[in-house]
């Protein structure tokens, strides 16, 4: 097998391996699930972390779309439209099963590949709702974010996730007429709970 085509064989399998029994699992049982031998494993990875490190760059940043960023940051649309058109596309790149449980399994470990994840829905994604929440409140500020704020916004982010906690880890329908992790009109009807509870929360709020 070709040097690129075995890289990625082992890659391939260290994301389902790592989905399936976490991180705590060993690497000997890695390399017979996809058989390949330890020593070659090691040939092309030869650390743990090399390894958990490719699978982070394989499934959370490689499915990072940039245009996530481009709708949110666009005039045009209502806060509504970006935050759905976002949302509904972000829950069918992320909740499938290799990111859910990766990205659980990390959380319950040494958290490497959460960190680094959220660090970077902190700086690219998080700002922009945050500012979008204001302009829909008619607020203009650019001062950090309020607990409150920012909570309210964990809320929505985190509801929408845990659809696909439900579809991957509890193995709980979502949807009885859906197999997919997330509801298009729920997405929809959770964004707009979220946008009116923004204007009731912090409706003294002076732009």
């Amino acid at each position: 097998m070709p040097v690129e085509m075995r890289e990625r064989h082992i890659v391939d399998g260290a994301i389902q391996f790592f989905a399936r029994h976490g991180f705590d699992a060993q690497l000997r049982d890695l390399s017979k699930s996809i058989g390949v031998t330890h020593t070659l494993l090691y040939h092309y990875f030869p650390t743990k972390q090399a390894l958990v490190d490719r699978v982070y760059q394989e499934v959370f940043e490689g499915r990072w779309k940039p245009e996530w960023e481009t709708w949110l940051d666009d005039k045009f649309l209502s806060a509504e439209d970006k935050f759905t058109l976002f949302y509904v596309d972000y829950a069918d790149t992320v909740l499938t099963y290799d990111f859910v449980r990766i990205l659980i399994f990390s959380g319950l470990t040494d958290q490497t590949i959460t960190n680094r994840f959220f660090e970077l829905l902190r700086k690219r994604l998080f700002p922009r709702l945050i500012r979008e929440t204001r302009r829909y409140r008619n607020l203009s500020s650019r001062a950090r974010p309020s607990a409150s704020e920012y909570e309210l916004l964990m809320g929505l982010h985190g509801s929408i996730f845990y659809s696909g906690l439900r579809r991957w880890v509890y193995s709980q329908a979502v949807h009885s007429a859906s197999l997919q992790a997330y509801d298009k009109v729920a997405i929809r009807n959770q964004v707009r709970s979220y946008l009116q509870a923004s204007v009731t929360l912090f409706k003294k709020e002076k732009a």
